[in-house]
């Protein structure tokens, strides 16, 4: 929110955003982070949707999705709450060999993908894993494909929210029917759902740190 009204006070406007989610994560990460910071990517990607969309910029910056993107189910349900693309780091990294050891940071990784070490990265052998790579990324592109046709669209820039489904208080319900999308503009105009406007009043142009007073009321 805080860059958001940035943007539109400085007049320069990104010209796109990348929504990392939670769940994601180099092997080096801290334990700490991987397990105790950030939010599910889905989460994420409808909350800085719907902060562009209210703030009247959405047509203007572009939204890259990343977060555990390993199937073609992943990848459907993101284009559809908002993403204009997706980006796959942990997929292909499997398709290459990497068995998330955990060891990325030691320069010890048992299967040669992020080594220095000589004798360890004898086990990446390039011709058949670029083999690997090359396959994963055709057939998963494929699959996108398929599942969007199934869905009777004719490209994946027709999906939409209304064709993601969630379960909230026992019921199986449409994203629409979830949460609260605004309109154009509502966020500027103070007109959009509580919770969301409580988030961009809290929000400063000049800090990442919360406006102390409205602060509580999102709490």
């Amino acid at each position: 929110m805080a860059i958001i009204k940035a943007m539109i006070e400085t007049g320069t406007i990104a010209d796109f955003v990348v929504v990392d989610g939670g769940e994601g994560g180099t092997g080096a990460a801290p334990l700490e982070f991987s397990n105790g910071m950030g939010s599910p990517l889905l989460e994420g990607l409808l909350l800085v949707n719907s902060a562009l969309v209210g703030a009247g910029i959405r047509e203007q910056v572009r939204v890259g999705a990343s977060g555990k993107m390993v199937t073609a189910g992943a990848i459907t349900g993101a284009l559809a709450l908002g993403a204009d693309w997706c980006n796959s780091a942990r997929a292909f990294m499997m398709s290459v060999g990497c068995i998330q050891a955990q060891r990325c940071h030691t320069n010890r990784c048992p299967v040669g993908v992020t080594t220095q070490d000589k004798k360890l990265q004898r086990a990446l052998d390039v011709p058949d894993k670029s083999e690997r790579v090359h396959h994963f990324h055709r057939n998963t592109v494929h699959a996108v494909a398929e599942m969007v046709a199934a869905m009777g669209l004719d490209h994946p820039t027709e999906l939409r929210p209304e064709q993601v489904y969630g379960r909230s208080g026992g019921r199986v319900m449409t994203y629409p029917e979830m949460y609260e999308f605004p309109a154009p503009g509502d966020l500027v105009a103070g007109t959009a759902a509580k919770q969301l406007q409580n988030y961009w009043d809290a929000a400063s142009p000049d800090s990442f740190r919360p406006n102390a007073v409205t602060a509580g009321q999102v709490a």
